[in-house]
């Protein structure tokens, strides 16, 4: 496979792959406080908002069928509430020596132990 080929299939990927889209963080309370908005004024304006891009924002990269409409934005409120949890990390409660919290623990200490060891090899 040339050179050219793959540098091809890459750039394909990049402009069809809808996990590549940057969206705006969200301001954070403290620093609506530093503009010289008051406490009392941010809690009666602010609204929670969950999603990255506004309600009507055409997705791109998310229709891949030809002929089909594009795929609109909605509002927070239309879409399921377990959605918002996915990319929130998993808490194992600590159930002793030997269970998962534990396991998952050693796990991870070890590939960061082998990284680690990996990145040393290399200098």
């Amino acid at each position: 496979m040339s050179v050219l080929t793959v540098l091809s299939r890459s750039c394909v990927r990049r402009a069809f792959s809808p996990f590549l889209v940057r969206g705006y963080a969200a301001k954070t309370p403290s620093t609506e406080q530093k503009s010289g908005v008051g406490a009392k004024d941010t809690s009666a304006v602010e609204e929670k908002t969950l999603s990255s891009c506004p309600p009507g924002t055409v997705l791109e990269g998310l229709n891949y069928l030809k002929g089909q409409p594009a795929v609109i934005a909605l509002p927070d409120e239309e879409y399921p509430p377990w959605l918002w949890d996915l990319l929130k990390p998993k808490v194992y409660e600590d159930d002793g020596p030997g269970g998962k919290a534990e396991k998952k623990r050693l796990r991870k200490e070890n590939q960061q132990r082998i990284k680690d060891q990996n990145f040393m090899k290399t200098q």
